[in-house]
């Protein structure tokens, strides 16, 4: 088979089957978590997030992530002192433990050989012949608040160490759909390539693993224009070369030349991320060199 028909082979989505399930897995947790009594004075916002809801997953990787985000409370970082106007705060009786609590009684009553709460951050629900294995991550309403006093709404997730992630899940996709538009469709069938790129890397013991969200991220960091080549094999030439020559050297100082989450809300590269410039460029050369591309 021709690199060009592997590649265009790559481009579609999960299967009807594998779709199904995951919807399917949605639909459970929802019900396990509306149907939990001590939720029923409890505002929560559950939404599927990450490449599930982008429309990005591939049938490899094709977890649901689900947050339950409690909008009783809110929590709130300001880009200088004052910027966060004291009349807009909330109080509530919910603490991260006690979510978190909650959350996984509701899970295990629903799921009670299959509900994993061992991990840092989500509680894992494993899958079964009728479900894929999904991560149900409890959060709180979150704003930051910018110098002028305008404010950027997301999530505020507390891991089990007390430490806190700001997502912004709502940004994300919006940004996603505006990309894919705006290519006519082929960033997302350009992600969606580039992960079974790495799958089938990992497979074969060619690369090492790399996590969904950073392949997704380093793509959508790609101009359009080199997403709409006249073929499959130029356009992932294209986005390779784009990570290889770009991720050279340090981050820059100038903040418009960063590359950002698709959120768009926070830079892809500094201290907390778990991944470098270099592993970028190490993802790229690998991929470059198990395509069988020449130079």
């Amino acid at each position: 088979m021709s690199i060009e028909a592997t590649l265009s082979g790559w481009v579609g989505p999960s299967s009807v089957t594998e779709q199904d399930k995951q919807d399917r897995t949605e639909r459970m947790i929802r019900d396990a978590i509306n149907s939990h009594p001590a939720f029923a004075d409890c505002d929560l916002k559950i939404y599927a997030k990450g490449s599930y809801a982008n429309n990005t997953n591939v049938r490899t990787d094709s977890d649901v992530d689900i947050a339950v985000q409690c909008m009783n409370v809110i929590y709130w970082d300001e880009a200088t002192a004052g910027a966060h106007p004291v009349s807009s705060s909330y109080t509530g009786i919910w603490t991260p433990s006690q979510l978190r609590g909650e959350l996984v009684k509701a899970l295990k009553e629903k799921f009670p050989d299959h509900t994993d709460d061992s991990g840092s951050t989500a509680i894992r629900i494993n899958s079964s012949s009728a479900r894929v294995e999904a991560d149900v991550v409890p959060a709180f309403d979150y704003k930051y608040y910018f110098k002028d006093g305008s404010s950027r709404r997301g999530s505020r997730v507390f891991k089990k160490d007390g430490s806190k992630i700001a997502n912004y899940p709502d940004q994300q996709l919006a940004n996603g759909k505006s990309k894919n538009v705006a290519t006519m469709h082929r960033y997302k069938k350009a992600v969606r390539v580039m992960k079974r790129v790495e799958n089938a890397m990992v497979s074969a013991g060619h690369h090492r693993e790399v996590q969904s969200f950073f392949v997704e991220s380093l793509v959508y960091n790609c101009p359009n224009n080199v997403l709409m080549q006249n073929s499959w094999t130029d356009t992932i030439k294209g986005v390779i070369v784009h990570i290889w020559d770009t991720l050279e050297g340090d981050e820059p100082t100038d903040a418009s030349k960063r590359w950002l989450e698709p959120n768009e809300c926070k830079y892809l590269f500094y201290n907390a991320q778990p991944w470098s410039r270099q592993d970028g460029r190490d993802f790229a050369k690998a991929a470059w060199n198990y395509l069988g591309f020449s130079t």
